[in-house]
């Protein structure tokens, strides 16, 4: 494509739908465009130095939101409009579809500013073009709907995940972190975060797949430090605990070296996906694993669920009264989860 043209995506959050638009970037990148990523502080790590994208841009939406309205926001706002507005988009592909990123399109001064139909919060209001809505039920996964807007332009899509390459420093951190590592045993990364209640499988499950695989594997934990009471009720703290040690970029670098990544649905789930190293067991109580769980590979990639019939509600509070309350966070069973893994470590190159 001769003077390639410029593509702005708007992708704040939350860090699993950015990390589900890699594959877009990818395929407008590969298709010669030339791509450049408007994110938030949420998704900066994923997105900043990614082979699919030319220039990274943050809008710090989480510190203008704690800092509400100051002058220095609104400098830092005008700041990035400016420096959107100089690169002369000649698209910009809205994903986002919400207010935080409504004013950014009416000023980004792209030419073509596209989006989806069913934006919320008036996030239309800066739109000139607009494709039916990407959303097509639970069965085809978000990546896919997000790979309608190459098909829009014409660019055949394809599911392609390119993280930031790890620096030497983080290469030397993650090694110190691993120190203790047994290496004639697979690495198993337990990630057990998420972000709302009803996401977090049971403790009780935790404990029983702890107590089911420690003895068959080196046991890492991961987690933020907002999240160490979670880590040491479950017992993490009893293995190699990384709580609160690690960033994004850490991450990236530290699933490469995994053999197995269980996390619930959670970005720790998407990260590891996306490294195509590790397998990946993501466990789902509340949300659609099709919608967002690991695919592609069978017997590498595990979303599993407890199939009740209210699964998934995507609510916030379980409205069932007992027995049934909060069931979803009880399967499935920790035996299914120690199944998986026992029959995956059976493949591990150092597996025991």
């Amino acid at each position: 494509m001769q003077n390639k043209k410029k593509v702005l995506i708007i992708k704040l959050t939350s860090l699993g739908d950015v990390i589900f638009n890699i594959p877009l970037a990818n395929s407008l990148k590969d298709a010669g465009y030339d791509v450049s990523w408007l994110v938030s502080e949420k998704g900066y790590g994923v997105i900043n130095n990614n082979p699919a994208v030319s220039k990274t841009f943050l809008a710090p939406t989480v510190k203008w939101k704690k800092n509400k309205f100051s002058i220095k926001n609104l400098f830092e706002y005008i700041h990035l409009i400016k420096a959107l507005r100089k690169e002369k988009f000649d698209i910009l592909i809205d994903s986002q579809k919400m207010f935080k990123s409504m004013l950014l399109q009416i000023f980004s001064g792209a030419k073509r500013r596209i989006t989806s139909r069913g934006g919320k919060e008036l996030s239309w209001l800066g739109i000139n073009e607009f494709i039916p809505s990407i959303y097509a039920g639970v069965q085809r996964h978000s990546v896919n709907n997000y790979l309608e807007y190459a098909k829009y332009l014409g660019v055949e899509p394809k599911i392609k995940f390119t993280l930031p390459p790890s620096t030497q420093e983080t290469k030397e951190k993650i090694d110190k972190l691993l120190i203790d590592i047994n290496k004639t045993k697979p690495i198993v990364i337990i990630s057990p975060a998420t972000t709302r209640h009803l996401k977090f499988w049971h403790n009780d499950n935790w404990h029983k797949l702890i107590d089911g695989i420690k003895d068959k594997c080196n046991l890492v934990f991961t987690a933020t430090e907002n999240d160490r009471e979670l880590i040491d009720e479950i017992g993490g703290n009893k293995f190699i605990d990384l709580t609160g040690k690690t960033t994004l970029t850490d991450l990236i670098e530290l699933f490469s070296r995994a053999d197995i990544v269980i996390s619930p649905d959670a970005g720790s789930a998407h990260i590891a996906w996306a490294s195509g190293k590790p397998a990946v067991i993501s466990i789902f109580t509340i949300t659609p694993p099709t919608l967002y769980g690991p695919f592609g590979d069978d017997k590498k990639y595990f979303r599993v669920i407890g199939n009740l019939p209210c699964q998934p509600c995507y609510k916030q509070h379980c409205p069932l009264a007992s027995p049934q309350f909060e069931a979803c966070r009880r399967l499935p069973e920790a035996e299914e989860i120690i199944n998986i893994v026992n029959n995956l470590l059976k493949t591990t190159d150092n597996g025991v």
